[in-house]
């Protein structure tokens, strides 16, 4: 158990746990993807219709529309719905597409998780700003962490480093490949990319 995270509740545990891990493994910014987990509240076996006749499933509340495309990798609502960290990866997955492929700045990206649609994406940026902030001064708070908007940034110190190990699961890569399984890893540093404003790095100091 990681003592930072022992007050919490078996749900936010796993949430905390679970998002870094998936953030990590797709490199997408750490605190966004708490940062969605927050606002989307999701619980294991949790179905919410939609008024268009698709459902919001699991812990990451992850639309049933995406699971057409990912059909071809054997990847259903009922793994989506489990309890663990999959719906985490497969969020985190969807996450580094938006920002890789969507148009807009990264919060109006992130925010395409939730709805394209601009009023809806609009207020749903909003608060997920101010959500990933205050993940970015807890994450810097137990955690190495780079900020890598800024060049020659020095990481700051953490309270206690950690590793974090992938999950081995059918989760679709960045392009789709015949065979969609994840290797397992122990993951000890996070390469950067430049859309990456708050990251964890996983070597300690000298």
């Amino acid at each position: 158990m990681l003592p930072f995270i022992a007050d919490l509740t078996p749900i936010e545990q796993e949430r905390v746990v679970c998002a870094i891990s998936a953030a990590v493994k797709y490199e997408v910014p750490a605190n966004i993807v708490l940062a969605v987990a927050e606002k989307e509240g999701g619980k294991p076996g949790q179905w919410v219709r939609n008024s268009n006749g698709t459902y919001d499933v699991g812990s990451m509340q992850f639309n049933t529309a995406y699971l057409r495309d990912l059909a071809q990798y054997g990847i259903t609502a009922n793994d989506v719905a489990a309890a663990g960290c999959y719906s985490f990866d497969l969020a985190a997955w969807r996450l580094r597409m938006h920002i890789r492929n969507d148009q807009g700045d990264l919060w109006t990206k992130a925010a395409n998780y939730h709805s394209r649609t601009p009023r809806y994406n609009a207020v749903y940026r909003d608060d997920l700003i101010r959500k990933a902030s205050k993940w970015a001064d807890w994450l810097e708070a137990h955690f190495v962490t780079l900020d890598v908007t800024k060049a020659d940034t020095a990481p700051s110190m953490p309270l206690q480093p950690i590793e974090v190990q992938r999950v081995t699961q059918k989760t679709p890569d960045s392009s789709p490949v015949s065979s969609p399984a994840a290797k397992q890893a122990s993951v000890r540093s996070l390469s950067q990319k430049n859309y990456v404003p708050r990251s964890i790095s996983f070597k300690t100091g000298d």
